[in-house]
């Protein structure tokens, strides 16, 4: 079992950045892939971008190379996405995702576990 657990939201300014931060406990082996997904209100889940444990392997959708990066610190069992300049429409619940597999896949329905998400709000 893993459990996930997303800090580092908040209201920011657009033009300004955050760094998301998912604390993951319970049984992470190496062969599991990280993700990030984000919901805006109406919206379906979004792919972010994905980063295999041992962060050889990074993936990013198209909408988020440039702004967003993910990384991993394996000692703190730690996952981060750092955004930077920051729009209005970067609004959404962000969530961490799990995937035993490791398959890194931009589809939601191939992770396994999940965070209760953090909330970011963007101002214009």
């Amino acid at each position: 079992q893993v459990q996930l657990v997303e800090s580092g939201g908040g209201l920011v300014q657009a033009g300004g950045s955050l760094r998301l931060s998912c604390a993951a406990s319970g049984q992470i082996f190496y062969r599991y892939a990280m993700a990030w997904f984000r919901q805006a209100p109406g919206k379906e889940r979004e792919f972010v971008g994905a980063i295999s444990w041992t962060a050889v392997n990074t993936y990013y959708a198209d909408p988020a190379k440039g702004r967003f990066t993910i990384s991993i610190n394996n000692a703190k069992n730690t996952l981060y996405l750092q955004i930077n300049s920051l729009k209005p429409e970067d609004t959404a619940v962000y969530y961490c995702a799990a995937d035993y597999r490791g398959s890194g896949s931009s589809y939601a329905s191939q992770y396994d576990y999940w965070g209760q998400g953090t909330q970011v709000t963007v101002s214009s």
